[in-house]
């Protein structure tokens, strides 16, 4: 497969993943809606646990110090760790071949890249004083969750009732969006029409987090300077705004792994990824060992017992009663 063809398989990658989520998201639903309208009972996709990234690192704090770890919401632990790992390995690519969210994102801004024949950019000093917010994030939760909070408390929350259910509140918040989160998403997905991926670029403390560890990836774009002809195809080509024309090695945790410049440069011999050392990946190869990196976590954390959470159905029950109860008691004690 050419370099060229390498963005239509990364996209067939990447709308997998969506697919993918939102069948996790349609079935976590039915799941819940088991225990508020009587509906028939669907299976618990552990999956979901993927979306609790504070859940994963608090199990991480657990697992460092004690060696064990959590059976709440363990595959949480394991998809945060599955996509460190891919970062260590093969670049920030986690956040252009998985996340959902930024193949969401990445439409929007190729739609209004195709509307208005462009994508707008912050202007520099404004992009210099937003981008280090998620780093400000990052840091909110390390300092608090690794550093701050013993073991004991940690330990504490994972086993409150709060986190048993952290799965369930994340669905209620985006069923019921109003006020703040509402203006929030939505000036997010305004913004991401004109601007290239802002809420990545600005605002995600978890990319942040594996834009630190991809740097010491062994895997980079490299430019040969004496192939290159300067037509600044790949820092057009960009989406993290990196000049990609003036380096000889793409060395920048805001590098997402997408492969556009590679895939733009009308040189072939003039950007290649490649290992430390100088050996050649090919696109098509690294984009398996994303997936190979990243399903091959799931299924050593399924095999090792770590997948499954230990709270019951029994207990969802009781939880869901309680958390939906204290919303609304009049309704609640009636239907009950």
């Amino acid at each position: 497969m050419s370099d060229k063809k390498v963005q239509r398989f990364r996209l067939a990658v990447q709308w997998g993943f969506l697919l993918f989520s939102v069948y996790l998201g349609v079935t976590f639903y039915q799941f819940v809606l088991h225990f508020r309208s009587n509906a028939p009972f669907v299976e618990r996709p552990d999956g979901v646990e993927a979306f609790l990234p504070i859940s994963g690192l608090m199990s991480l704090k657990v697992w460092l110090v004690t060696g064990q770890i959590s059976d709440i919401h363990p595959a949480a632990l394991v998809m945060f760790l599955a996509a460190i790992l891919v970062s260590l390995l093969l670049k920030r690519s986690f956040c252009s071949w998985i996340c959902p969210i930024s193949t969401f994102t990445e439409m929007l801004w190729k739609s209004g890249q195709a509307v208005l024949t462009r994508n707008y950019r912050v202007w520099h000093w404004l992009d210099w004083l937003l981008r280090p917010i998620k780093y400000l994030l990052l840091s909110l939760f390390i300092i608090s969750i690794l550093i701050v909070m013993s073991p004991a408390a940690v330990n504490s929350f994972l086993m409150d009732d709060f986190n048993k259910i952290a799965d369930v509140k994340m669905l209620d918040f985006f069923l019921n969006l109003g006020g703040l989160g509402l203006f929030v998403i939505t000036s997010l997905l305004l913004l991401s029409f004109f601007y290239r991926n802002p809420f990545c670029r600005f605002l995600c403390p978890y990319g942040a987090l594996l834009g630190l560890v991809s740097r010491l990836s062994p895997v980079k774009v490299e430019r040969n300077a004496g192939a290159c002809i300067s037509c600044g195809g790949c820092t057009k080509a960009c989406p993290s705004h990196i000049d990609v024309m003036h380096k000889e090695r793409v060395c920048s945790e805001e590098c997402i792994g997408c492969l556009r410049c590679v895939s733009s440069c009308p040189k072939p011999e003039a950007l290649k990824l490649k290992v430390r050392g100088g050996k050649v990946v090919p696109g098509v190869v690294f984009g398996v060992l994303v997936l190979v990196v990243f399903v091959g976590s799931s299924l050593v954390g399924r095999a090792t017992g770590h997948w499954h959470t230990s709270v019951s159905r029994g207990e969802y029950q009781e939880l869901i009663y309680k958390l939906d109860k204290a919303k609304t008691p009049e309704k609640i004690e009636t239907f009950h």
